[in-house]
């Protein structure tokens, strides 16, 4: 039969041998006729039914949900969420994986681009191929962590909140979200109906009582009257203005901020701003990054990418009166936080701007230890080449995304830097996000 080159294939049914875990939270298996799919819910080794869910004859790949299992993985655990599965919920990519899986499946991924990326073997790396669960997280078979505090809620037409379907903009309504943190369930977002609002982020701090929600009225909607089960303030999110349709958030009531505590320290979090999502994240990486650089009494050393000041602080401490650090950080209340959470340790200095721009202009041309942060699509070469000019002794990068920070590695390497150690952490439970944390030395030094 001949098929139109650029027919749709969805709804396509194809029973396929499933093979290793790929970046994204799918295995890669392959038609009888050769054609690449890359499934979701199944597990490396099954043997499935997978249904197309994007893709059309001439595609290099199509994309495929496993919806009914044949001949199932050891690994396998009835998926515990009732919005998991094939067409429901998007948040979550291994509810049918055990915990222990779950971290196998992540190394994986991180091994493959390490290796097809930076051309680095694990050794090489200096890392012992484990995922580590952060503190607390260890769980029973068949039940997940409950993690998230920060999460948000898109809305139906309904006014019924839910959470996005797998690549869509479609709503799963859900009653209860089984991975966010009870400071987020115990608000009771999921309980109430939000007519004219388009999302609903719920904001539990760590270590303080503060709870927040966000509220981003559809295009001419009003705001509703706000009545949740624990005390909470309330920001809106305006209009997007400008080329890059950047939102000004407006405060309604209560705190415009949160109080996160990490690092023995409070740290003010305003208007949305970044922190990390796992309760226990914040404290997990300020200790490896520490542990990596070892910073002495009298150093300089540049955070970059800063946000609130997390690394910045944590360093101040241990470089001591007669030391200096420079954060850098491009969203401008983030700085603010920054500086007013650092504002006792006058050997601080928080820049606003991009990296890349910032830090040729501040004439430093040498730094004994450097932290970087980036956003998921890395730090880049043109950086990457200028960090390692100034010298440092070490470097701690921290990367949510094991593509970028195996990109980044190898421009390391060509600049003259090598991993001295690498670990990752499983500060994302259930879905295919994992957060990892390089020491970086330079290559000459007798290792």
């Amino acid at each position: 039969m001949h098929r139109d080159p650029q027919a749709s294939l969805v709804g396509e049914e194809y029973e396929v041998e499933v093979g290793p875990v790929a970046h994204g939270g799918h295995c890669v298996a392959r038609t009888a006729e050769g054609r690449v799919l890359f499934v979701r819910h199944a597990l490396p080794g099954e043997r499935v039914v997978a249904r197309v869910t994007e893709g059309e004859t001439d595609s290099r790949f199509l994309r495929a949900d496993a919806v009914r299992v044949l001949e199932a993985s050891k690994d396998r655990v009835e998926a515990p969420c009732p919005f998991s599965g094939p067409g429901r919920c998007g948040g979550c990519d291994w509810q049918h994986a055990a915990p222990g899986a779950q971290r196998r499946l992540k190394a994986e991924v991180i091994t493959e681009q390490l290796s097809r990326l930076a051309g680095l073997t694990p050794e090489e790396a200096r890392w012992d191929g484990t995922v580590e669960p952060a503190p607390g997280d260890k769980v029973a078979r068949g039940e997940v962590p409950a993690w998230r505090t920060r999460v948000q809620y898109a809305v139906d037409e309904q006014g019924r909140p839910g959470l996005r379907r797998h690549r869509s903009h479609e709503v799963e309504p859900v009653d209860h979200c089984l991975i966010a943190a009870p400071g987020v369930t115990e608000l009771g977002v999921e309980k109430r109906e939000w007519p004219q609002i388009a999302t609903v982020e719920a904001i539990a701090a760590t270590g303080s009582s503060d709870r927040q929600v966000v509220l981003t009225p559809r295009p001419g909607g009003r705001l509703p009257l706000v009545e949740l089960d624990r005390p909470v303030s309330v920001l809106r999110m305006g209009e997007p203005q400008g080329r890059e349709g950047t939102r000004a958030v407006h405060r309604v009531h209560g705190r415009p901020f949160v109080r996160e505590r990490a690092a023995g320290r409070t740290w003010r979090v305003g208007e949305g701003g970044f922190w990390q999502v796992h309760p226990k994240a914040a404290d997990v990486l300020v200790e490896a990054v520490m542990q990596g650089l070892m910073p002495r009494k009298g150093e300089m050393a540049l955070d970059l990418y800063c946000g609130v000041g997390l690394f910045a602080g944590a360093l101040a401490e241990r470089v001591g009166e007669r030391g200096a650090v420079l954060g850098i950080e491009s969203g401008k209340r983030a700085v603010e936080d920054a500086r007013h959470n650092l504002e006792d340790l006058d050997r601080v200095r928080i820049e606003h701007g991009k990296v890349e721009q910032v830090l040729p202009r501040t004439g430093i041309t040498d730094a004994d230890l450097i932290v970087l942060d980036p956003p998921r699509a890395g730090a880049g070469q043109a950086t990457v080449t200028r960090l390692a000019s100034l010298g440092p002794r070490r470097i701690a990068y921290v990367a949510c995304d094991p593509a970028a920070l195996a990109r980044d590695l190898a421009y390391f390497r060509e600049a003259g830097y090598v991993p001295r150690r690498l670990r990752a952490f499983d500060l994302f439970p259930v879905t295919h996000h994992v957060e990892c944390v390089a020491i970086l030395e330079p290559a000459g030094k007798n290792r």
